[in-house]
């Protein structure tokens, strides 16, 4: 049961958030996302052609990717993701740094888990996205995330934390 993969996202964001318990993890990830969405703006402001290029690439490698994560990590999707707009700017490859660096010293030294992103790389980086859209709505930035998004009893948390599963 221990190596039990996660076949759906719907099950994954219950298990994300279960393993971002603790506010100060989630506000790593906040500065983290941050400093990556800034590495973003800069980098379309250097080369707008460019980066809308790569961009459009990027989604196209993460839809495809997102439907796989079910049955394996899609980590040939994330180098694709993460090779085709740092050809465009190194900026957006510091983005990635900034970003990593922050979100999994939240989980190291705060939470005290492994990041999902070693076992599903593209529905931790939809999710971390899906919690930013959470704190910049006011949402997320104390208590249980579980319990402020009605989630407590989902059957997908029933695992809680138990090391199980890999987190984001």
């Amino acid at each position: 049961m221990q190596n039990e993969r996660i076949a759906t996202y719907e099950e994954f964001w219950p298990h994300y958030l279960s393993e971002h318990r603790d506010p100060i993890s989630r506000r790593m990830h906040f500065v983290g996302t941050s400093g990556f969405l800034a590495s973003c703006v800069a980098t379309a402001a250097i080369n707008p052609i460019g980066f809308s290029l790569a961009s459009l690439g990027f989604a196209a490698i993460f839809k495809d990717g997102m439907k796989k994560e079910g049955q394996k990590p899609s980590l040939p999707h994330v180098l694709g993701m993460v090779a085709l707009p740092s050809m465009v700017s190194p900026i957006f490859t510091a983005g990635v740094v900034w970003a990593y660096g922050w979100a999994w010293a939240g989980h190291f030294l705060v939470e005290k888990n492994k990041p999902a992103t070693f076992g599903y790389p593209l529905w931790s980086l939809f999710s971390d996205f899906k919690m930013y859209g959470h704190m910049l709505q006011g949402r997320l930035w104390s208590g249980d995330p579980l319990e402020a998004l009605g989630l407590v009893n989902d059957r997908a948390v029933s695992a809680k934390s138990n090391g199980a599963r890999a987190t984001a």
